[in-house]
């Protein structure tokens, strides 16, 4: 049972590899513009570098065809080094799924090309980690994934059907592609981009008075009264003044208007001085 378990692992990984490298390669990616700071709120330096990166065509097909190679030869291969090399694959998206998570929430993962322009959520995540658990329970298989084909159990094809069941619960790349086959609204409806998107401002108090950055910030703000309230693209910001010591401050707090996950940061900076009247 372990060892049909294992083998499975192996044409889960080849065929979720190959599907990602083929919509890499044919379905583009929308860009997105992705500043260093926002009215006070940056962007850390290495998730910009990090989003630069993903969203490079060049950097986009590179990677589709390392995924698709990468899946042919766990069908026609056992060898040790190919099942490291997917493990460490996987790692790593995990690890970029999770940053773009927490920095980026109006990004999505790239994961599967144009399809995964949804923002990235905890599906994801959890998907990416599931995946690399996978890689890591395929290493001691002993069949490529060609040989498991050609003897292929009942057992194998229960734990795959259920594996595949599993992570399309977890895709939302499934809601695209509907989606994109003009399925009515409601079924596989594309999500509205943030910056389009319409975001009352009772939702945006709601987010920004629940968020751990308003309850790291609150004992400085003074007033229950923004001094502004104003938007860019994604982004909602509230500026409250506040008072850190003995020193006026503006607490900025810049609310996400995704549809789903959205997040909230914060910012101290200094209040404009207005010119002295000439006498």
């Amino acid at each position: 049972m372990v060892t049909a378990f294992q083998n499975t692992q192996v044409l889960l990984l080849a065929a979720v590899l190959l599907a990602a490298g083929l919509a890499k390669l044919t379905v583009r990616e929308q860009p997105a513009e992705a500043p260093d700071h926002v009215h006070g709120v940056p962007v850390p330096a290495a998730l910009a570098r990090l989003s630069a990166l993903r969203e490079s065509r060049g950097m986009t097909v590179g990677l589709g065809i390392g995924e698709g190679l990468l899946g042919l030869a766990l069908l026609v291969t056992s060898h040790l080094s190919v099942r490291l090399a997917t493990t460490v694959a996987f790692a790593a998206a995990t690890w970029v799924v999770s940053e773009l998570r927490v920095g980026r929430p109006d990004a999505g993962c790239g994961c599967f090309g144009g399809l995964s322009g949804r923002r990235v959520g905890r599906r994801s995540v959890l998907r990416a980690v599931l995946f690399t658990c996978a890689a890591i329970a395929s290493l001691e298989a002993p069949h490529a994934g060609l040989d498991v084909l050609r003897n292929v159990e009942a057992l194998v094809g229960l734990v795959l059907a259920a594996e595949l069941a599993l992570f399309a619960a977890l895709s939302p790349e499934l809601s695209a592609l509907l989606g994109r086959r003009g399925l009515p609204p409601g079924h596989g409806r594309p999500v509205m981009p943030c910056e389009r998107r319409r975001s009352p401002i009772e939702e945006t108090y709601a987010t920004l008075y629940r968020s751990p950055a308003w309850v790291e910030h609150e004992n400085i703000v003074t007033s229950a009264l923004p001094l502004d309230v104003w938007r860019e693209g994604c982004w909602r910001f509230v500026s409250f003044p506040g008072r850190v010591g003995d020193r006026d401050m503006e607490v900025v707090f810049a609310v996400s208007t995704a549809e789903r996950g959205r997040t909230v940061r914060a910012a101290l900076v200094a209040p404009e001085k207005s010119l002295p009247a000439a006498l």
